[in-house]
């Protein structure tokens, strides 16, 4: 994702609940509280480095208002970092939901 725009971002975040959603599925919250909460951190610093608060919606939101000239290569990469950590997460999270319904 190093080389991910701006309007790769957007989809980035804007999906991370669905994408959520579908790891976990019907497991029982308690069993990936942590990772959940692990999740809510990424993108609660991905809000932070664009001066923003709430979910990742409202990150995706932050990311489209933004002008372009107003880019920055830190923040960009802290975007990117926080996207890509995010997903890692959801990944574990996939295989813990998984491991539960065994």
């Amino acid at each position: 994702m190093s080389a991910s725009t701006p309007s790769d971002l957007v989809v980035t975040f804007r999906s991370l609940a669905r994408r959520q959603r579908e790891a976990t599925g019907d497991v029982d919250p308690s069993v990936v509280r942590d990772l959940a909460t692990e999740l809510e951190a990424h993108v609660s610093r991905a809000a932070a480095a664009l001066g923003t608060t709430g979910g990742a919606d409202a990150v995706a939101a932050a990311i489209e208002r933004r002008a372009p000239e107003d880019w920055d290569d830190a923040t960009l990469t802290t975007l990117r970092d926080e996207a890509l950590a995010a997903g890692a997460v959801l990944r574990r999270l996939a295989a813990a939901a998984e491991d539960a319904r065994r």
